[in-house]
């Protein structure tokens, strides 16, 4: 219990350093008081926030496996799922969607590598990084939905984790305001995993921000630090897949250094924008990765005549060359 209550103190005085509403004297009270510290954050991203400006540290129903602590000390944020959706984000409680309906069918393989269900037991399986060769692709916007899709499923409960430590963007998208995370934890032993976690109003759905940033962010994803804090995460709940929105292949340094811990990677590739010779390129730098797909984003859709693209949909294809112009292409493992 104590170790409980040294937790929620932590927590109490990083929301204090960050303006938080946090009384003096709550500093000598129980854990429990955690619970009614508001967040007094300016919230970015305009309509695509209802509640976020009010987010609060609330008990949110707990996940299975969940350890006490987590939940003590772990933010609650509210997410706008009616203004994501009309965005193109996937929403759990939309009615069934073209997009949604498309990325029902990218999952699956996704979770059954990370659960052990497929065709060859793969190492950290339920580390799932999702890139491109260059910026521009909807890497964000992919991994986004992929998280939100997989928060759908009755077994699986998803992490969702801003790693482009340079140019962040999942908390932006999602409406909230930047934050601790990834690299905070990586830079101090007071900072842990549940005092930075944001849990959301999708029940299985969790979010580690990128962070306050670092001039040295690369050296930090290529430390010790990060590799137990990896081997941490995967190991911690069975049944939690953890999405890592990851910068381009080809643009930095840090997301080859990421992909050196992944189970699984997602290559988004953008439709009549990217070279195959980027794409060539930038798998070459995954190679050691055990699992690699390809997804075509933004395909023109022979059936509609309609065109999807970031924001509305998109379309997919496993593999990259002249097959995968369109979304009729095989699916298939690079």
């Amino acid at each position: 219990m104590s170790s409980l209550i040294e937790q929620a103190t932590r927590r109490l005085e990083q929301l204090k350093r960050a303006g938080a509403d946090v009384p003096d004297h709550a500093f000598g009270a129980s854990s429990a008081a955690v619970a009614d510290a508001p967040l007094k954050q300016p919230v970015g991203a305009g309509a695509l926030v209802r509640s976020a400006s009010s987010a609060r540290l609330e008990p949110s129903p707990p996940l299975r496996g969940e350890r006490e602590s987590e939940q003590l000390t772990s933010a609650m944020v509210t997410l706008d799922l009616d203004a994501l959706a009309a965005s193109g984000i996937v929403s759990p409680h939309a009615p069934r969607s073209h997009i949604a309906d498309q990325y029902r069918v990218i999952k699956r393989p996704l979770i059954s590598n990370a659960m052990g269900r497929g065709a060859a037991a793969v190492a950290n399986g339920n580390l799932i990084m999702v890139t491109s060769a260059v910026s521009g692709e909807g890497k964000s916007f992919t991994a986004i939905n992929l998280a939100m899709s997989i928060a759908t499923e009755f077994d699986n409960t998803v992490l969702l984790v801003d790693a482009d430590v340079a140019r962040p963007s999942v908390l932006r998208m999602l409406g909230l305001a930047p934050c601790p995370g990834l690299l905070d934890m990586l830079t101090s032993d007071s900072v842990d995993l549940s005092s930075v976690l944001l849990r959301t109003n999708v029940d299985k759905l969790a979010i580690l921000p990128s962070g306050t940033p670092h001039p040295r962010a690369t050296e930090l994803l290529a430390s010790d630090a990060m590799t137990q804090l990896l081997l941490g995460m995967a190991r911690r709940y069975p049944e939690r897949i953890i999405i890592f929105d990851s910068p381009p292949l080809l643009l930095t340094t840090e997301s080859p250094v990421l992909a050196t811990h992944m189970g699984q990677i997602v290559v988004v590739v953008q439709a009549d924008k990217t070279l195959q010779s980027d794409v060539q390129l930038a798998l070459s730098t995954i190679e050691a990765c055990p699992v690699k797909m390809v997804m075509l984003n933004q395909a023109s859709t022979s059936s509609s005549g309609s065109q999807y693209g970031y924001g509305y949909g998109y379309g997919y294809g496993y593999g990259y060359g002249e097959e995968s112009e369109s979304t009729a292409a095989a699916h298939r493992e690079v």
